[in-house]
């Protein structure tokens, strides 16, 4: 294996006689809030060298925390937080505690939260208990944690992160700043780009759901071009027949005959760059081609992804989000959560689809979908109006037919 010299791994005794590198945690970084308005770009009403040490909601915020209001619905709870500073947007009225003024206070919000934690460190070295084959490539800076296993001839980049048993499989090629959280995998000759990041059971390149039934014919061609094996029960058949011809041989016991036989999943899976994949989520590999997640796309906990799809830049997939096979998502695409994707159509740019969502055909650039099968947001909202008074209407119905 080839492994940058400045990969030493640097021990710090725990009990037990466990050696491991402890990595360090840094909480509660006080920032004044002059400091604070002047990262951030903020306009500061109140007090500038009151100090805010950590973030909190708005209900459960402290003196010395820092809150936020994104949504007008919380105002009543920014009049009465305990927060020493309020993130709001420039017109919010005044408050009895401090302002910072700017124009998104959630992306502010989360700027601050990096200014006041500091995540984890992890600094370069290879565990004794890591597995790395000895064609593999590890680039420089490479923090490589206990139990991770990296294949032949995978390739991974600069300032690496893998936690305790990440797999990344034969032939990968991971780019720079790759961080892998404890449980992730990266199947074989998948492709990442720089700064990928996959949360803890991340599955990149799993096989695609791909069964081909033994008495249908091929979806995209005729009968006699379907190259389709020999039924498992035709197999079967021969044997018994040689059983018969050959006291020598003996008897077979009879399996249960399967119905399906399994499509090689021969393609890969990429991710591009910027591209973060949570917890236990799937991004299937291809039968033939690719699945692609492009630049800046993120995908949230328990999402699926089938086979040979396409997500496009800076998409959001919400937590249980499930795509069929060959489904191509536009670049700016919004689904949320529990969105079901028929597969084989096109979601395009823009589009914003709300949750529980059933989408069974095409949805137009810049939609905004609701229900199912998936119509426009606002005649949902009718629609669900409507619904509701249903009974009513039956009622007032009768009442007119019996006049």
């Amino acid at each position: 294996m080839r492994i940058d010299a400045s990969s030493q791994w640097q021990p710090a005794t725990f009990p037990g006689s466990i050696s491991y590198l402890r990595p360090m945690f840094f909480y509660n970084s006080s920032m004044k809030l002059s400091d604070l308005a002047t990262h951030l770009g903020a306009t500061l009403h109140g007090d500038p060298d009151a100090e805010v040490t950590s973030a909190a909601g708005l209900e459960e915020a402290r003196p010395g925390q820092l809150a936020f209001v994104a949504n007008p619905k919380y105002t009543p709870l920014a009049r009465t937080t305990h927060a020493t500073a309020v993130l709001v947007e420039p017109s919010f009225g005044e408050i009895a505690a401090a302002t910072l003024r700017i124009a998104n206070p959630y992306l502010a919000f989360a700027r601050a939260l990096e200014l006041l934690y500091e995540a984890p460190t992890y600094a370069p070295g290879v565990h004794p208990t890591a597995v790395i084959a000895p064609t593999a490539t590890v680039g420089p800076h490479a923090h490589i944690g206990p139990y991770v296993v990296i294949g032949d001839h995978a390739v991974i980049g600069d300032h690496a992160t893998l936690l305790p048993h990440a797999v990344v499989y034969p032939h990968a090629r991971i780019g720079s700043h790759f961080f892998a959280h404890a449980h992730a995998v990266v199947r074989e000759r998948c492709r990442l780009g720089d700064h990928v990041t996959l949360q803890n059971g991340a599955i990149v390149g799993a096989d695609g759901f791909g069964f081909a039934h033994y008495d249908t014919p091929a979806p995209d061609g005729p009968a006699e071009t379907a190259v389709i094996p020999p039924h498992p029960a035709v197999i079967l058949s021969d044997a018994r027949s040689a059983e018969s011809k050959d006291p020598r041989i003996s008897p077979l016991p009879l399996p249960d005959v399967p119905a399906w036989h399994k499509i090689p999943q021969t393609g890969v899976t990429v991710l591009d760059d910027h591209v973060e994949i949570q917890a236990n989520s799937t991004v299937d590999r291809a039968s033939i081609g690719e699945t692609r997640i492009h630049t800046g796309a993120k995908i949230d906990n328990l999402v699926m992804v089938g086979h040979g799809s396409s997500v496009g830049a800076n998409t959001l997939l919400c937590s249980q989000v499930g795509l069929s096979g060959s489904t191509r998502v536009g670049k700016n695409v919004i689904l949320a959560g529990q969105v079901g994707v028929a597969g084989h159509l096109t979601i395009g740019d823009g589009a914003i689809a709300t949750a529980q969502t059933g989408i069974p055909s095409d949805v137009a650039p810049g939609a905004t979908v609701s229900g199912y099968p998936a119509i426009d947001n606002r005649n949902w909202l009718r629609s669900v109006a409507l619904f509701h008074r249903l009974p009513e209407i039956i009622r007032e119905l009768r009442q007119k037919a019996r006049e």
